[in-house]
């Protein structure tokens, strides 16, 4: 949002912040949020470059089609490590990891 209009807003008695002003989460729970969002973007980026359905991941997984869907949405029930293992299993390493979690820092930093 640019600048002149988030004054126009507070002005007019609006309150302007991010998702995370509203939902009150701390800094450290936004940067969980925006490093699982990142590490989902990176599973369906990289399943999809190697040419690998859904299904297809699961299948190496152990899992299923939607497991992996609610992996690349961010679902909350989607832990750390799963995201992590998938990622492996698709073939990335763990340079390739750290870039993606570095992102993550950089996004929320912009």
């Amino acid at each position: 949002m640019n600048i002149e209009k988030k004054k126009r807003l507070e002005r007019s008695g609006w309150t302007v912040g991010g998702a995370a002003d509203f939902l009150q989460l701390s800094p450290e729970e936004a940067k969980f949020i925006e490093l699982k969002l990142a590490l989902a973007a990176a599973v369906r980026e990289q399943r999809e470059k190697r040419g690998l359905t859904q299904t297809a991941l699961a299948a190496q997984l152990g899992s299923s089609q939607s497991r992996v869907a609610k992996m690349e949405a961010g679902d909350h029930s989607v832990s750390l490590d799963l995201l992590i293992r998938a990622l492996l299993t698709i073939g990335a390493g763990s340079a390739d990891i750290a870039r993606w979690i570095k992102r993550a820092d950089s996004t929320r930093a912009a």
